[in-house]
């Protein structure tokens, strides 16, 4: 075994690991995003209440970021594969057997529950395995990465659509199970990455001591990934928690224009075909962010929590200037503004994660983040709502979402300002050890 191989290539078998990614994106977190094409179907079937059906979906919603830590855990105890594989086998059978339509509850256990569970396993390990096969281009690798969620959620719009109408809700249902076994595919393709740990386990197992049997050594100088394990301390650290609540005021802006973007076109008198097509600018112009987005922070020019702080602040503005659209023309272009801005923080803001944890921690500050994070996605429709019923006009939703935004990206200022001063330390603790020298030819000397 060569030492390079515990470097990430940068390249290489990562772009197929990449590829793979883009579909486990594809096929997980776009088919959440369209199952809303199957909730007439199902409230009908089982004539049951608009609420009671939406718990399909605020199921899955809610297992999918539950489940995150767990999947995170399973990643550093066992393998990025092993468990994208588990999870496309639950995802595809919690999808078929909705297919058998028993009754609401069955539908909460299978639909809900299963299929959350299986994109949790899938979409958390899927993003993570791509941070540890990339370094230097980790944001472009990223970027392409989860850009399958748009390109995805564009096609599947039209096709489920299609499937209903051929085969029924119940029959769509199975074949797309069908199709997420796929992702069982894709994860047999992520391919595990040789780790320095490894490379001292087998070193110190060819190179027994005189004196000490295999079987000894095997025990006492065991690798330590063996013993690695899920590290909930990472609670404790300043900048995590900084880049958490970051994350849940974020969360709690970026649901909230998809939720009130139809509604609003309605009440401006806008078309209902006119409307639909506002959700393909979106789609559009959200994937072309997030490519954009990933290049440019692969050339390194900028730093990349200094280029999300401002992705987020141009979110926040064109939240803010959205509401003042008075006609279909206006608002089009302020929802590109929206969408493009979104998919260039979607592009990144998973590499200053990794940047800011560090990637030997990387897959348990991923978890723990997905699980932090998802409370900001539970409380910011609800208060969006009320805001909206008080104010009695749905611009005021996007108003609360650009002001969230504008308060998430203080904590991104104060976590940079507390990483330029940790630095600032490092560098000064350096500087005593230069200056022992008395004598200019003793540097030389000591460089020599």
């Amino acid at each position: 075994m060569q030492a390079k191989d515990s470097d990430p290539p940068d390249g290489g078998y990562g772009w197929v690991v990449v590829v793979s990614a883009f579909m486990v994106m594809g096929l997980t977190a776009a088919v959440l995003k369209t199952f809303g094409l199957f909730f007439v179907e199902i409230q009908h079937h089982f004539d049951e209440l608009a609420s009671t059906t939406s718990w399909i979906t605020s199921i899955t919603i809610a297992i999918f970021h539950l489940g995150a830590p767990v999947a995170s855990s399973l990643c550093v105890r066992y393998t990025h594969r092993a468990v994208v594989i588990t999870g496309g086998l639950l995802a595809s059978s919690g999808m078929a057997l909705g297919f058998l339509g028993l009754n609401m509850v069955w539908m909460y256990a299978t639909t809900g529950f299963l299929q959350g569970l299986g994109i949790s396993l899938s979409w958390t390990p899927a993003i993570s395995i791509v941070s540890h096969y990339f370094s230097k281009k980790r944001a472009l690798a990223n970027a392409i990465a989860s850009a399958g969620e748009c390109v995805f959620a564009f096609t599947f719009g039209p096709f489920f659509q299609w499937l209903i109408s051929q085969y029924g809700w119940r029959g769509a249902l199975l074949i797309i199970g069908g199709i997420q076994l796929n992702i069982c595919v894709c994860g047999v393709l992520m391919r595990p990455l040789a780790s320095s740990c490894l490379l001292e386990a087998s070193r110190s197992e060819t190179e027994t001591p005189p004196g000490k049997s295999a079987a000894r050594i095997n025990k006492e100088d065991k690798s330590p990934i063996t013993h690695k394990t899920f590290n909930w301390m990472l609670v404790r650290r300043t900048e995590f928690v900084l880049y958490a609540i970051f994350g849940i005021l974020a969360a709690m802006s970026f649901f909230v224009p998809p939720l009130f973007l139809v509604p609003l076109s309605h009440s401006l008198g806008i078309n209902e075909s006119w409307t639909a097509s506002l959700l393909s600018i979106l789609a559009m112009v959200d994937f072309a962010g997030r490519l954009l987005c990933g290049w440019y922070a692969n050339l390194h020019v900028t730093k990349t929590v200094h280029l999300l702080t401002m992705t987020i602040t141009l979110i926040s503005t064109s939240l803010m200037l959205l509401p003042l659209a008075n006609n279909y023309l206006s608002l089009a272009i302020f929802t590109g503004f929206y969408g493009f801005f979104f998919g260039t923080t979607v592009a990144i803001h998973i590499t200053v994660l990794a940047d800011v944890v560090g990637m030997p921690d990387f897959d348990s500050a991923l978890g723990l983040f997905m699980l932090i994070r998802s409370t900001g996605g539970f409380v910011g429709p609800p208060l969006a709502s009320l805001i909206v019923d008080m104010a009695g006009d749905y611009r005021a939703g996007f108003y609360m979402a650009g002001a969230t935004l504008v308060l998430s990206a203080g904590f991104l200022v104060t976590l940079d300002q507390l990483q330029q001063r940790k630095e600032r330390g490092r560098q000064s603790n350096t500087e005593p050890e230069k200056s022992t020298l008395p004598y200019p030819s003793l540097h030389f000397l000591k460089l020599q």
